[in-house]
């Protein structure tokens, strides 16, 4: 339990449903469209598209989605790629011979085609209880009336700033510039395509006019996007996979999303007696560190197309995870993982919702990096996602870019079962990191029982490409010990992630928390 006296928030309680979102409107517009008579299908939806009025930098139309669903009365988990393909003319040999050792961050090669709106759609249709219509509605009001940019949207906006380019810049400045807290955005093309969508279905975004300005606007930057492209993009229901830590169950999203690098990381940790560490000490964090290294060079090798990924059951083994633990060092950071394994084998918003039914919905919807590609469209001004970045240009590569594939993604929706039941809808934001902040917070909780909102509160610390970054929430004397196991050690300039999570109790209630990284809340009835 938290020390009352000091600066915190508690876990929320409610009986009937729950929604845990990265803004307050979203959370609101969700329990409202419950209180409705929907269900979480409707209320996730719902919550999702509004948090593209109110994020805009970290997610919107022009994105993709995963989704792991809970089906009311019944303990299976489905999974729903909601990931978009790359054009059918993007290649890596072409972009090779024009001396690209990468796709470009910020060009329309990076530009693959929105997957999420397909997902809605099916969802919706599969699934939900009000329909289409009744889930966009409020994203359609708060579009044309405006949402005021909360704290640290607009800390994000001033970051992504730099990035928007040409029509981006008109749909996205305020004045030319990135709005500050308490401005308010509005977004009236995006209300105009979500009416349509709310009319016409998919066929509203992925036909006529609006497709006709996605296609005309990526042409002109110089993409290789076509209206068949956008006419073939159909999301696939796949099966999770899972992996057991102590009494729990981690089920995540299949390939092409990264979440089996987070059951490979706790596969490892394994070998570890965490337990007996100090959570906030130098000796977890290491470990952590070590584990995620060798975990992410895994994903690196492996994750692709989900028709393209190999060896996915190599990764998920026990042996390989005993085989890749023995290359830690306890006392001391590896230099290279890639080598060391070479023998054995960045933003986004996430939101869950659980209803009175307990049917339970893990969310994550994104355009990768801030603003995506920094591009939008000429007419309606969505934003286009960057996730062909995702892809490598490596000849013979399982992810190599190539038109009509789904490049790797980093975004990971997750639950929790125990004994069989599911018992927690969870993500974590933050790019790279999420895999790592997945097994973060299974171990926060497993291996030294905190509770759920202190369990997202904690501390967090991050070995990825640019050293190991440690949050202001550890001291100096954990940074100078951790530099002195050979980490290049420094303090990020913004805070690691965000996190979502919904607990459905023994007694049938409802407990969940939400990140205070984020700008948001979780809200119950």
């Amino acid at each position: 339990m938290r020390d009352f006296q000091k600066p915190g928030r508690s876990e929320v309680y409610a009986q009937n449903g729950m929604a845990a979102t990265s803004h307050p409107l979203a959370a609101r517009v969700a329990v409202e469209l419950l209180q409705a008579g929907g269900n979480a299908v409707d209320a996730a939806i719902g919550a999702a598209v509004l948090l593209g009025i109110c994020e805009p930098g970290m997610t919107g139309l022009g994105g993709d989605c995963f989704v792991l669903l809970k089906p009311a009365g019944e303990e299976r988990i489905v999974a729903l790629n909601g990931s978009g393909r790359a054009p059918a003319g993007l290649s890596a040999a072409e972009m090779r011979g024009r001396g690209l050792s990468s796709v470009p961050l910020h060009g329309p090669e990076a530009v693959t085609v929105p997957g999420a709106v397909d997902a809605f759609c099916r969802l919706s249709a599969d699934w939900g209880r009000l329909g289409l219509a009744a889930s966009l509605a409020p994203a359609i009001r708060y579009a044309e009336e405006g949402v005021p940019v909360g704290p640290r949207t607009a800390f994000d906006w001033a970051e992504g700033e730099e990035v928007l380019k040409g029509d981006a810049r008109r749909f996205y400045l305020l004045d030319g510039k990135a709005p500050k807290a308490g401005q308010v955005f509005r977004a009236p093309g995006q209300a105009e395509v979500l009416r349509r969508i709310a009319r016409d279905g998919r066929a509203g975004f992925y036909e006529g006019e609006v497709a006709e300005d996605l296609v005309a606007s990526l042409q002109a930057l110089g993409g290789t996007h076509t209206l068949a492209d956008f006419a073939a993009t159909a999301c696939d229901y796949a099966d999770p996979v899972s992996g057991h830590y102590g009494p729990v169950e981690l089920v995540e999203h299949p390939p092409n999303g990264q979440g089996a690098t987070a059951i490979l990381m706790l596969n490892i940790l394994k070998h570890f007696d965490l337990a007996s560490l100090d959570p906030f000490g130098a000796r977890r964090a290491h470990l952590e560190a070590e584990a995620a290294k060798l975990a992410y060079d895994a994903r690196n090798r492996f994750i692709a197309d989900p028709d393209r990924t190999t060896r996915l059951a190599h990764m998920l083994a026990p042996e390989t995870a005993e085989r890749l633990a023995a290359l830690i060092d306890p006392g001391r950071a590896m230099a290279d993982p890639a080598k060391l394994a070479e023998a054995v084998h960045r933003e986004t918003v996430y939101l869950t919702v659980v209803d009175r039914d307990r049917m339970a919905v893990s969310m994550i919807y994104s355009i990768f990096h801030g603003f995506g590609s920094g591009l939008a469209s000429a007419r309606f001004g969505i934003n286009f996602q960057n996730r062909g970045a995702g892809f490598t240009l490596a000849e013979g590569h399982p992810n190599e870019a190539t038109g009509g594939r789904r490049p790797m993604h980093t975004i990971i929706p997750a639950m929790l079962r125990r004994a069989g039941t599911v018992e927690m809808p969870f993500g974590v934001m933050g790019g790279a990191y999420q895999p790592n902040g997945h097994a973060r917070v299974v171990t926060n909780l497993v291996d030294y029982g905190m509770d759920l909102q202190e369990a997202l509160d904690a501390p967090r610390s991050f070995s990825g490409a640019e050293g190991m970054e440690v949050e202001r929430g550890y001291g100096d004397a954990i940074r100078a010990e951790l530099a002195e196991m050979g980490h290049k050690v420094h303090v990020p300039k913004t805070p690691i992630g965000g996190a979502q999570a919904i607990r459905i109790l023994d007694s049938g209630v409802l407990e969940a928390a939400s990140d205070p990284r984020k700008d948001g809340c979780a809200l119950g009835y």
